[in-house]
């Protein structure tokens, strides 16, 4: 009996992490029928930007998260989520950069190292992709058995990602603040819960 629970346990957690991939494929899927009915705006290339750039966002804030929901709702489903969560923001983030590259740039290199000089959005949202280069790298449980208490201090640098991609958004749009200040606020909340319940323990 406790066999027959524990593998109906496996198999509903499956279900759960089948779905939320499904979930987080979605805004791609939709990206990719807007490409196809020809409803990408008059600026495609600026729209394409913005939408995978405000999806990274929105999955980035999403990751941290799964640790209050964690302590809220006292379910372990929200921690054993967090890797898939977290490669995510990676391939929307490498997505973004892509688009930037081909699209805006058509991969000429040269302009990419002179907007990194010239525009503080451009250098602090490359900034950003790097730094979950390595964190993309790392979330295999061989490089966590691997690196053990490394690990956690090389994740931490989630914080620091956060902060750089609010920046990328702030100054990106200039104009109408509204929008990157929302995410700003929810990612500075998150951040001050942790740091509330850091120090109580």
């Amino acid at each position: 009996m406790f066999q027959s629970h524990f593998s109906y346990k496996i198999s509903r957690m499956k279900i759960l992490k089948f779905t939320l991939f499904i979930i987080l494929l979605m805004p791609l899927i939709y990206l990719v029928y807007l490409y196809q009915m020809q409803d990408l705006t008059a600026d495609p290339i600026e729209y394409i930007l913005h939408y995978t750039g405000i999806w990274t966002v929105r999955i980035l804030l999403l990751s941290l998260a799964l640790t209050p929901f964690r302590n809220l709702f006292k379910q372990v489903f929200f921690l054993r989520i967090r890797r898939m969560v977290g490669l995510f923001v990676f391939f929307y983030a490498t997505l973004h950069l892509l688009v930037y590259l081909g699209l805006d740039l058509g991969f000429r290199f040269g302009h990419l190292w002179e907007d990194i000089v010239k525009r503080p959005y451009i250098t602090v949202g490359f900034l950003a992709w790097l730094l979950l280069v390595p964190m993309a790298i790392t979330s295999t449980n061989g490089m966590l058995r691997r690196l053990g208490k490394k690990w956690k201090t090389l994740h931490k640098s989630i914080y620091l990602i956060a902060i750089l991609a609010c920046l990328h958004f702030i100054w990106l749009v200039k104009a109408d603040l509204i929008e990157p200040l929302i995410y700003s606020g929810l990612f500075f909340a998150l951040l001050f819960y942790r740091l509330i319940k850091y120090s109580k323990s």
